[in-house]
Protein backbone atom coordinates (compact mmCIF):
# COMPACT_ATOMS: atom_id res chain seq x y z
CA UNK A 1 0.00 0.00 0.00
CA UNK A 2 1.13 3.73 -1.46
CA UNK A 3 2.35 5.74 1.77
CA UNK A 4 0.02 8.21 3.35
CA UNK A 5 0.48 11.97 1.28
CA UNK A 6 3.29 13.91 3.29
CA UNK A 7 3.03 17.49 3.78
CA UNK A 8 4.83 19.22 0.40
CA UNK A 9 8.51 20.20 1.65
CA UNK A 10 9.25 22.16 -1.93
CA UNK A 11 7.99 23.28 -4.74
CA UNK A 12 9.36 24.37 -8.15
CA UNK A 13 7.96 24.81 -11.75
CA UNK A 14 9.10 23.78 -15.04
CA UNK A 15 8.89 25.52 -18.20
CA UNK A 16 10.16 25.03 -21.91
CA UNK A 17 10.67 28.37 -22.69
CA UNK A 18 9.54 28.38 -26.44
CA UNK A 19 10.08 31.84 -28.66
CA UNK A 20 9.31 32.72 -32.64
CA UNK A 21 12.33 31.66 -34.28
CA UNK A 22 11.90 35.73 -35.98
CA UNK A 23 11.91 37.13 -32.39
CA UNK A 24 13.74 34.55 -30.04
CA UNK A 25 15.09 37.59 -27.31
CA UNK A 26 11.86 38.32 -25.74
CA UNK A 27 10.80 34.23 -25.54
CA UNK A 28 13.76 33.97 -23.74
CA UNK A 29 13.06 37.07 -21.55
CA UNK A 30 9.63 35.45 -20.84
CA UNK A 31 10.88 32.83 -19.52
CA UNK A 32 13.43 34.92 -17.58
CA UNK A 33 10.37 36.84 -16.02
CA UNK A 34 8.84 33.52 -15.33
CA UNK A 35 11.70 32.65 -12.93
CA UNK A 36 11.49 35.94 -11.39
CA UNK A 37 8.06 35.66 -10.48
CA UNK A 38 8.81 32.87 -9.37
CA UNK A 39 11.05 34.05 -6.75
CA UNK A 40 9.14 36.48 -5.99
CA UNK A 41 5.85 34.03 -5.89
CA UNK A 42 7.99 32.11 -2.61
CA UNK A 43 9.01 28.87 -5.35
CA UNK A 44 11.80 26.71 -3.95
CA UNK A 45 12.88 26.24 -7.81
CA UNK A 46 12.45 27.04 -11.40
CA UNK A 47 13.58 24.29 -13.66
CA UNK A 48 14.60 24.54 -18.15
CA UNK A 49 13.82 22.08 -20.05
CA UNK A 50 16.45 21.55 -23.02
CA UNK A 51 15.25 21.87 -27.21
CA UNK A 52 17.85 21.32 -29.64
CA UNK A 53 17.06 22.00 -33.10
CA UNK A 54 13.50 23.55 -31.98
CA UNK A 55 12.19 26.99 -30.95
CA UNK A 56 12.43 26.47 -27.43
CA UNK A 57 15.56 26.87 -24.59
CA UNK A 58 18.24 24.71 -26.58
CA UNK A 59 20.99 26.48 -24.06
CA UNK A 60 19.04 26.16 -20.41
CA UNK A 61 22.65 26.71 -18.57
CA UNK A 62 23.30 30.09 -20.42
CA UNK A 63 19.92 31.36 -19.57
CA UNK A 64 20.05 30.14 -15.96
CA UNK A 65 23.35 32.17 -16.08
CA UNK A 66 21.54 35.47 -16.95
CA UNK A 67 19.26 34.47 -14.09
CA UNK A 68 21.42 33.80 -11.49
CA UNK A 69 21.88 38.17 -11.84
CA UNK A 70 18.32 38.68 -11.96
CA UNK A 71 17.07 36.55 -8.65
CA UNK A 72 19.63 35.70 -5.31
CA UNK A 73 17.37 32.88 -3.72
CA UNK A 74 15.43 30.94 -5.48
CA UNK A 75 17.46 27.38 -6.77
CA UNK A 76 17.65 26.70 -10.67
CA UNK A 77 17.51 23.76 -12.58
CA UNK A 78 18.01 21.78 -15.64
CA UNK A 79 15.26 18.74 -16.30
CA UNK A 80 17.18 17.37 -18.15
CA UNK A 81 19.95 18.22 -20.14
CA UNK A 82 20.49 15.41 -22.48
CA UNK A 83 24.27 14.01 -22.15
CA UNK A 84 24.54 12.43 -25.50
CA UNK A 85 24.51 16.59 -27.35
CA UNK A 86 27.34 17.15 -24.54
CA UNK A 87 31.07 16.50 -23.63
CA UNK A 88 30.98 15.57 -20.35
CA UNK A 89 34.35 17.59 -19.92
CA UNK A 90 33.18 21.21 -21.26
CA UNK A 91 29.70 20.67 -19.27
CA UNK A 92 31.28 19.97 -16.16
CA UNK A 93 33.27 23.48 -16.61
CA UNK A 94 29.85 24.96 -17.80
CA UNK A 95 28.01 23.68 -14.82
CA UNK A 96 30.16 24.51 -11.58
CA UNK A 97 30.53 28.53 -13.31
CA UNK A 98 26.98 29.13 -13.25
CA UNK A 99 27.22 27.58 -9.54
CA UNK A 100 29.45 30.43 -8.83
CA UNK A 101 27.74 32.51 -10.20
CA UNK A 102 24.33 31.39 -8.31
CA UNK A 103 25.69 31.22 -5.38
CA UNK A 104 25.48 27.60 -4.81
CA UNK A 105 21.94 27.05 -6.33
CA UNK A 106 22.44 24.94 -9.05
CA UNK A 107 20.95 21.86 -10.19
CA UNK A 108 21.74 20.15 -13.24
CA UNK A 109 19.65 17.82 -13.91
CA UNK A 110 20.66 15.21 -16.67
CA UNK A 111 20.19 12.08 -18.73
CA UNK A 112 22.12 9.26 -21.10
CA UNK A 113 20.59 8.48 -24.06
CA UNK A 114 21.34 8.57 -28.42
CA UNK A 115 20.61 12.35 -29.05
CA UNK A 116 16.95 12.30 -30.18
CA UNK A 117 16.85 12.00 -34.27
CA UNK A 118 20.89 11.18 -34.16
CA UNK A 119 20.51 9.39 -37.69
CA UNK A 120 20.03 13.07 -38.99
CA UNK A 121 22.06 15.27 -36.92
CA UNK A 122 25.11 13.00 -36.27
CA UNK A 123 27.02 14.71 -39.05
CA UNK A 124 26.63 17.55 -38.03
CA UNK A 125 27.41 16.47 -33.89
CA UNK A 126 29.93 13.95 -34.35
CA UNK A 127 31.04 14.26 -37.82
CA UNK A 128 34.37 12.52 -36.95
CA UNK A 129 33.81 10.17 -34.44
CA UNK A 130 29.83 9.36 -34.58
CA UNK A 131 30.43 5.36 -34.69
CA UNK A 132 32.49 6.08 -31.75
CA UNK A 133 30.63 7.90 -28.97
CA UNK A 134 29.61 6.18 -25.99
CA UNK A 135 26.02 7.15 -25.21
CA UNK A 136 25.63 4.37 -22.06
CA UNK A 137 25.64 5.34 -18.20
CA UNK A 138 29.50 5.39 -18.25
CA UNK A 139 29.04 8.99 -19.92
CA UNK A 140 27.49 10.37 -17.02
CA UNK A 141 29.84 8.75 -14.86
CA UNK A 142 32.55 10.49 -16.68
CA UNK A 143 30.64 13.93 -15.82
CA UNK A 144 30.21 12.86 -12.24
CA UNK A 145 34.11 12.20 -11.86
CA UNK A 146 34.20 15.45 -13.23
CA UNK A 147 31.95 16.87 -10.94
CA UNK A 148 32.67 15.63 -7.80
CA UNK A 149 36.62 17.05 -8.70
CA UNK A 150 38.29 13.46 -9.72
CA UNK A 151 41.19 14.34 -12.30
CA UNK A 152 40.59 15.71 -15.59
CA UNK A 153 44.42 15.80 -16.57
CA UNK A 154 47.63 14.21 -15.88
CA UNK A 155 49.27 17.16 -15.79
CA UNK A 156 49.22 20.22 -13.31
CA UNK A 157 51.54 22.51 -12.75
CA UNK A 158 53.32 25.49 -13.71
CA UNK A 159 54.00 26.21 -17.68
CA UNK A 160 56.19 29.54 -18.21
CA UNK A 161 53.65 32.08 -16.73
CA UNK A 162 50.70 29.56 -17.38
CA UNK A 163 49.11 27.66 -14.56
CA UNK A 164 47.36 24.47 -14.95
CA UNK A 165 45.11 22.08 -12.63
CA UNK A 166 44.19 18.69 -12.89
CA UNK A 167 40.84 19.15 -12.29
CA UNK A 168 37.86 21.03 -13.55
CA UNK A 169 38.13 25.03 -12.90
CA UNK A 170 36.05 26.17 -11.24
CA UNK A 171 35.43 23.60 -8.52
CA UNK A 172 32.02 23.92 -6.79
CA UNK A 173 32.36 21.30 -3.82
CA UNK A 174 28.50 21.43 -3.20
CA UNK A 175 27.29 20.85 -6.59
CA UNK A 176 27.81 17.30 -6.72
CA UNK A 177 25.27 17.14 -3.94
CA UNK A 178 23.02 18.66 -6.22
CA UNK A 179 23.08 16.85 -9.61
CA UNK A 180 19.71 14.56 -10.67
CA UNK A 181 19.34 11.82 -12.57
CA UNK A 182 15.83 11.88 -14.94
CA UNK A 183 14.88 8.45 -15.09
CA UNK A 184 11.75 6.36 -16.78
CA UNK A 185 12.83 3.14 -16.45
CA UNK A 186 13.19 0.89 -13.42
CA UNK A 187 16.82 -0.09 -14.65
CA UNK A 188 17.65 3.90 -14.81
CA UNK A 189 16.04 4.38 -11.60
CA UNK A 190 18.23 1.38 -10.02
CA UNK A 191 21.26 3.00 -11.94
CA UNK A 192 20.79 6.68 -10.39
CA UNK A 193 20.20 5.27 -6.86
CA UNK A 194 23.03 2.97 -6.75
CA UNK A 195 25.22 6.22 -7.96
CA UNK A 196 23.75 8.31 -5.17
CA UNK A 197 21.69 11.07 -7.23
CA UNK A 198 19.10 12.60 -6.81
CA UNK A 199 15.78 11.34 -8.79
CA UNK A 200 13.98 13.22 -11.49
CA UNK A 201 10.48 11.60 -12.22
CA UNK A 202 8.44 13.34 -14.80
CA UNK A 203 5.31 12.37 -16.78
CA UNK A 204 6.69 9.64 -18.98
CA UNK A 205 7.92 6.24 -17.93
CA UNK A 206 8.88 3.07 -19.91
CA UNK A 207 6.95 -0.51 -18.94
CA UNK A 208 9.66 -2.76 -18.60
CA UNK A 209 9.64 -7.06 -18.06
CA UNK A 210 9.66 -6.60 -14.69
CA UNK A 211 7.01 -4.55 -14.52
CA UNK A 212 3.93 -6.34 -12.98
CA UNK A 213 -0.11 -6.06 -13.44
CA UNK A 214 -1.70 -3.50 -15.55
CA UNK A 215 -0.33 -0.82 -17.15
CA UNK A 216 -1.12 2.16 -14.76
CA UNK A 217 1.07 5.70 -14.92
CA UNK A 218 1.05 6.00 -11.27
CA UNK A 219 2.02 2.43 -9.85
CA UNK A 220 5.03 2.42 -12.43
CA UNK A 221 6.03 5.58 -11.29
CA UNK A 222 5.59 4.98 -6.96
CA UNK A 223 7.65 1.12 -8.11
CA UNK A 224 10.50 3.42 -9.80
CA UNK A 225 10.84 5.34 -7.08
CA UNK A 226 11.22 2.99 -4.52
CA UNK A 227 13.54 1.07 -6.33
CA UNK A 228 15.40 3.92 -6.57
CA UNK A 229 15.90 4.43 -2.70
CA UNK A 230 16.23 0.77 -2.36
CA UNK A 231 19.96 1.08 -4.13
CA UNK A 232 20.34 4.83 -2.79
CA UNK A 233 22.79 5.21 0.22
CA UNK A 234 20.43 7.40 1.69
CA UNK A 235 17.48 5.09 1.22
CA UNK A 236 14.27 6.80 2.39
CA UNK A 237 15.79 9.71 2.88
CA UNK A 238 16.55 10.02 -0.53
CA UNK A 239 15.39 13.08 -2.51
CA UNK A 240 13.15 12.69 -5.23
CA UNK A 241 10.94 15.20 -7.41
CA UNK A 242 7.93 14.63 -9.30
CA UNK A 243 7.32 16.51 -12.54
CA UNK A 244 3.52 16.20 -13.84
CA UNK A 245 1.48 19.10 -15.48
CA UNK A 246 -0.63 20.30 -12.96
CA UNK A 247 -2.91 23.40 -13.79
CA UNK A 248 -4.83 25.25 -11.48
CA UNK A 249 -8.00 26.74 -12.01
CA UNK A 250 -8.73 29.19 -9.43
CA UNK A 251 -8.13 32.22 -10.47
CA UNK A 252 -7.98 31.72 -14.37
CA UNK A 253 -11.08 33.42 -16.80
CA UNK A 254 -14.00 31.09 -18.08
CA UNK A 255 -12.09 31.27 -21.51
CA UNK A 256 -8.42 29.73 -19.90
CA UNK A 257 -10.31 27.02 -17.96
CA UNK A 258 -12.00 26.22 -21.41
CA UNK A 259 -8.41 25.99 -23.22
CA UNK A 260 -6.88 24.58 -19.84
CA UNK A 261 -9.74 21.39 -20.19
CA UNK A 262 -9.42 21.66 -24.34
CA UNK A 263 -5.61 21.31 -23.81
CA UNK A 264 -5.79 18.15 -22.01
CA UNK A 265 -8.71 16.65 -23.39
CA UNK A 266 -6.49 16.30 -26.82
CA UNK A 267 -3.47 14.68 -24.76
CA UNK A 268 -5.31 11.97 -22.70
CA UNK A 269 -5.21 9.20 -25.75
CA UNK A 270 -1.68 8.72 -25.31
CA UNK A 271 -2.56 8.38 -21.88
CA UNK A 272 -4.26 5.18 -22.67
CA UNK A 273 -1.42 2.74 -23.82
CA UNK A 274 1.98 2.58 -24.51
CA UNK A 275 2.75 5.02 -27.29
CA UNK A 276 5.87 4.31 -30.13
CA UNK A 277 8.66 1.88 -30.24
CA UNK A 278 9.91 2.44 -26.79
CA UNK A 279 6.46 1.82 -25.41
CA UNK A 280 6.52 5.45 -23.65
CA UNK A 281 3.45 5.63 -20.87
CA UNK A 282 2.63 9.30 -20.42
CA UNK A 283 0.66 10.66 -17.03
CA UNK A 284 -2.71 12.24 -17.87
CA UNK A 285 -2.45 16.53 -17.26
CA UNK A 286 -4.32 17.47 -14.18
CA UNK A 287 -6.72 20.21 -14.41
CA UNK A 288 -9.13 22.13 -11.63
CA UNK A 289 -9.35 23.51 -8.79
CA UNK A 290 -7.17 23.12 -5.68
CA UNK A 291 -9.84 21.26 -4.07
CA UNK A 292 -9.94 18.29 -6.74
CA UNK A 293 -6.27 18.74 -7.51
CA UNK A 294 -5.60 17.58 -3.84
CA UNK A 295 -7.90 14.88 -3.99
CA UNK A 296 -6.44 13.80 -7.17
CA UNK A 297 -3.13 14.40 -6.18
CA UNK A 298 -3.45 12.71 -2.81
CA UNK A 299 -5.10 9.13 -4.52
CA UNK A 300 -1.48 9.48 -6.96
CA UNK A 301 0.73 6.41 -6.37
CA UNK A 302 4.07 8.18 -7.20
CA UNK A 303 3.16 11.66 -5.62
CA UNK A 304 2.55 9.68 -2.26
CA UNK A 305 6.16 9.00 -2.76
CA UNK A 306 7.33 12.64 -2.63
CA UNK A 307 8.28 15.90 -0.52
CA UNK A 308 9.39 17.81 -3.53
CA UNK A 309 7.69 18.66 -6.98
CA UNK A 310 8.72 20.38 -9.99
CA UNK A 311 5.46 20.78 -11.84
CA UNK A 312 5.46 21.07 -15.25
CA UNK A 313 3.73 24.13 -17.21
CA UNK A 314 2.21 23.07 -20.56
CA UNK A 315 3.85 23.79 -23.96
CA UNK A 316 1.72 26.19 -25.73
CA UNK A 317 0.53 28.76 -23.47
CA UNK A 318 0.65 32.27 -23.30
CA UNK A 319 2.97 34.43 -20.78
CA UNK A 320 -0.45 35.58 -19.13
CA UNK A 321 -1.37 32.16 -18.43
CA UNK A 322 1.83 31.11 -16.78
CA UNK A 323 1.56 33.86 -14.28
CA UNK A 324 -1.77 32.75 -13.31
CA UNK A 325 -0.92 29.10 -13.43
CA UNK A 326 2.31 30.13 -11.16
CA UNK A 327 0.17 32.15 -8.78
CA UNK A 328 -1.96 29.61 -8.18
CA UNK A 329 0.27 26.97 -7.44
CA UNK A 330 2.09 29.04 -4.82
CA UNK A 331 -0.85 30.72 -3.30
CA UNK A 332 -3.44 28.11 -2.94
CA UNK A 333 -2.53 24.50 -4.49
CA UNK A 334 1.24 24.50 -2.45
CA UNK A 335 -0.39 25.61 0.41
CA UNK A 336 -2.96 22.90 0.52
CA UNK A 337 -0.77 20.52 0.36
CA UNK A 338 1.17 21.36 2.87
CA UNK A 339 3.77 23.71 1.31
CA UNK A 340 4.83 27.08 3.26
CA UNK A 341 6.38 29.86 0.20
CA UNK A 342 10.01 30.89 0.98
CA UNK A 343 10.65 34.08 3.25
CA UNK A 344 10.07 37.10 1.74
CA UNK A 345 7.09 35.58 -1.24
CA UNK A 346 4.66 38.29 -2.04
CA UNK A 347 1.54 38.23 -0.36
CA UNK A 348 -1.73 36.42 -2.31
Amino acid sequence: MSPTPRPLRKLGFLTIGLFDEADPRRGHESTLGLITLGERLGFDSAWLRHRHLQFGISSPLTVLAAATQRTSRIQLGTAVTPLGWENPLRLAEDLATVDVLSGGRLNPGFSVGPPTHYEHVRGALYPDTGELEDFSPRRAERLLALVRGEGASSFAGTEGIEEYSHRVQPHSPGLAARLWYGAGSLRSARWAGEQGLNLLTSSVVKPEDDDHGPFDFAALQAARIRAFRERHPDGERARVSQGLVVIPTDSATPEQRARYQAYALARTPRTLAPQGPARLLFAPDLVGTTEELVERLHAHAGYREVDEVAFALPFTFGYEDYVQILTDLATRLGPALGWAPAAGAVEA
